[in-house]
């Protein structure tokens, strides 16, 4: 009854939040921005030193505070904008949305094995199932489940809400995202965040060793399925979602070292796009957090 009840309040709020004018919502996300970059100094911490790693070597510190400062924005359109897109009506979604690189998917698809999305924690990423309803995509959605069942809720029913299709990483999603490329559906999955030793591969992201998820390698390696890189970018008001071209799968004869080349070109393409758009990706993120080494325990 407690979550049910949290569920309503706070999908009211969004949509409360998303009738406010373009303009309103602009300013009331640089100004809640500022405020928390200025409060959390913790993420603002995560953040610049995040940046330095990546950046230091080609932005001024001033830069860098900047960049990270509007990073903080970023979190805040995201929920203003999350808002707007629950009262959006479909038949206005093309004038907030560019697509290009769509020959790229096509080629892809017409393969027959289905095709793996790579995409990351970009500008909005909560509104790529709307990129994909514009141009008749039927997305499949990996995502970890909220540790708050309430907003898990919330987001889940709202990425399904264009046709999106929610693959949880529970056990079994393996079988169910392999099962989905069998049946030549497309399969989104998020590449950018830092996983256990366990979990993943060491590879470079920014010249650090960065533990990288080896899911996308592995079906990509197991079913051939092409992977295709999918940003969206926010353009001034609105936003630009790029597709391909596609990424070839790497096949050494070597499993282990298949696994890793693979899993550091898609490190590669997140980069590019972090890089060319610094203020748009999810720098308050401990990227570089599982280390490939540790001190020895003391006894």
């Amino acid at each position: 009854m407690h979550d049910q009840l949290l569920y309503f309040i706070v999908r009211w709020l969004l949509r409360f939040l998303g009738r406010f004018p373009v303009r309103l919502r602009e300013r009331c996300a640089a100004w809640m921005g500022w405020l928390l970059f200025a409060i959390d100094a913790k993420h603002r911490q995560i953040a610049l030193n995040n940046l330095q790693m990546a950046l230091g070597d080609r932005l001024s510190p001033g830069q860098i505070r900047s960049i990270a400062r509007r990073v903080f924005e970023n979190l805040f359109h995201i929920v203003f904008e999350v808002g707007w897109s629950m009262r959006l009506d479909e038949e206005r979604l093309s004038d907030f949305f560019t697509i290009s690189g769509l020959d790229d998917y096509h080629k892809a698809m017409a393969k027959g094995k289905g095709v793996l999305i790579l995409v990351a924690h970009f500008a909005n990423w909560e509104l790529l199932p709307i990129v994909g309803h514009l141009v008749n995509i039927p997305v499949r959605i990996v995502y970890r489940p909220l540790d708050t069942p309430f907003l898990d809720r919330l987001f889940k029913e709202n990425r399904g809400r264009f046709g999106g299709i929610p693959i949880p990483t529970r056990r079994g999603a393996m079988r169910q995202i392999y099962k989905s490329l069998k049946n030549g559906y497309p399969v989104a999955m998020l590449m950018d965040q830092n996983v256990d030793w366990y979990e993943g591969v060491f590879v470079d992201f920014f010249h650090h060793r960065a533990c990288t998820n080896t899911g996308m390698a592995l079906l990509a390696l197991k079913s051939d399925a092409p992977v295709l890189p999918a940003f969206l970018i926010r353009t001034g008001r609105g936003f630009h979602a790029v597709f391909g071209p596609e990424l070839p799968t790497i096949r050494t004869g070597d499993a282990t070292k298949d696994v890793e080349l693979n899993t550091q070109m898609y490190n590669q393409v997140i980069e590019r796009y972090a890089t060319k758009f610094p203020d748009q990706w999810f720098w308050v993120h401990q990227r570089w957090k599982t280390r490939p080494y540790a001190p020895w325990p003391k006894r």
